[in-house]
């Protein structure tokens, strides 16, 4: 009986994901003609077309992923070779922390396999043609095996300490094994600037100049110190652009892509950078790990609950008595439930938004610097400039531009 409520979970997920997809689909074709009358003077006719192609292209990949993943998940439950796999291990390698551990991380990576063809065809098909991939093939490949190599080297372990802390502390591991993780989340905080990043990415002090100095006076006036204001090469993979700081106190960095250095003028680069000051100083940060927190504590009791549950493990085909098995399955089912909470989260996200939108207007003293700037990042990442309600609900962090321009404009 469980069995078939996740597998109906599964499916209508799915089903939630291609008609979303078929909805927004619609709503672009429908608006695909000219551009629409919101936008004439944002976007001329030949940048309308090509975001609409683009839209209409990524969507379609999306609906492919959307059924391969679904089919993945499905054939991995259904065919019963976890059950085989993790008593495999057991006569294999035994039932220590250290064996199980590597048990989980070795079921990541192989369920991570299959979706590698696609995120290829992503790259090197789709974002190729449309003008936004600079990457190699090498540097593609060195990604991933950096990647491997992290979750090897850190990833890790953090399942053994995990799964120590269930043989330690009884009933109340979840708890412990919460602030391990909890505790493993903040010191990556501070440590992935420094030994994570630069592993993927290049950044350089920006040069002095106009341009720095506006930027370091408007963290002076935010009351927002940073260590340093630097440029990360981003145009190494992409020609999408993106602006973000990193690290906490002093060790607190702006990052800038290159990209974006290119695409907007100064003042533009400014309201960019007072918008990233503003999550900051509304504390949305701050408020992100908070609930990250809450939701992963609540996450953690309710695989303590699952693993007292004889029905659970027979439902999927595993005996009762390891913590492996319910770890395993909350994580791989745990995404057909959330799905259906992030309207709730993105419309949380796009509150954030606005607050950090007009209070980047306030430090311009006018909306004028953040709406241009917002206009051609739109304009050169080729956004959906008309997307369904229903669709960026489920999938927006962020608000429309026309939304955001309208809020600005007050």
């Amino acid at each position: 009986m469980v069995a078939a409520i996740a597998l109906l979970l599964i499916l209508a997920r799915w089903a939630a994901q291609l008609w979303l997809e078929q909805l927004n689909r619609r709503q672009v074709v429908a608006h695909a003609g000219a551009v629409p009358e919101a936008f004439k003077g944002v976007v001329d006719e030949a940048t309308y077309a090509k975001s609409v192609s683009y839209t209409l292209a990524k969507g379609r990949l999306e609906q492919v992923e959307a059924t391969w993943n679904s089919a993945v998940l499905l054939a991995v439950l259904l065919s019963l070779v976890l059950p085989w796999a993790f008593h495999g291990c057991i006569q294999w390698l035994g039932g220590s922390a250290w064996a199980m551990g590597a048990f989980l991380l070795g079921v990541g990576i192989a369920l991570a396999l299959p979706g590698l063809p696609l995120d290829w065809q992503d790259q090197f098909r789709l974002e190729e043609r449309c003008g936004f991939n600079t990457t190699t093939q090498k540097v593609w490949w060195l990604d991933r095996l950096k990647g491997l190599l992290l979750a090897i080297v850190l990833g890790y372990p953090l399942l053994v300490l995990v799964l120590k802390l269930v043989e330690w502390t009884g009933a109340w591991w979840w708890l412990w094994a919460w602030g391990a993780l909890l505790g493993f989340q903040l010191l990556m905080l501070v440590l992935a600037p420094v030994l994570i990043l630069p592993l993927f990415n290049k950044f350089t002090p920006l040069p002095e100049g106009a341009l720095r100095e506006r930027l370091l006076a408007l963290a002076a006036r935010t009351r927002f110190r940073a260590r340093s204001i630097q440029v990360m090469d981003g145009s190494k993979r992409s020609r999408h652009s993106n602006a973000f700081f990193t690290g906490f106190g002093r060790f607190r960095k702006i990052v800038l892509f290159d990209t974006l250095i290119e695409q907007l003028a100064a003042p533009e680069l400014e309201a960019v950078l007072a918008h990233e000051i503003g999550h900051y100083q509304k504390k949305h940060i701050l408020k992100m790990l908070l609930v990250s927190a809450v939701s992963s504590l609540a996450g953690f009791w309710l695989i303590s609950l699952l693993a007292g549950q004889e029905w659970f493990y027979r439902s999927f085909g595993f005996e009762p008595g390891s913590m492996v098995p319910a770890l395993l399955l909350f994580g791989l089912l745990s995404g057909v439930i959330t799905f259906w909470l992030s309207p709730l989260a993105h419309w949380w996200s796009r509150r954030h938004e606005y607050q950090a939108d007009a209070f980047a207007a306030e430090v311009m003293s006018e909306p004028g610097p953040l709406i241009s700037a917002l206009r051609k990042l739109n304009a050169k990442n080729l956004s959906n400039l008309t997307p369904h309600p229903f669709y960026s609900g489920f999938y927006y962090s962020h608000p429309t531009l026309l939304e955001r321009e309208r809020a600005l404009r007050g």
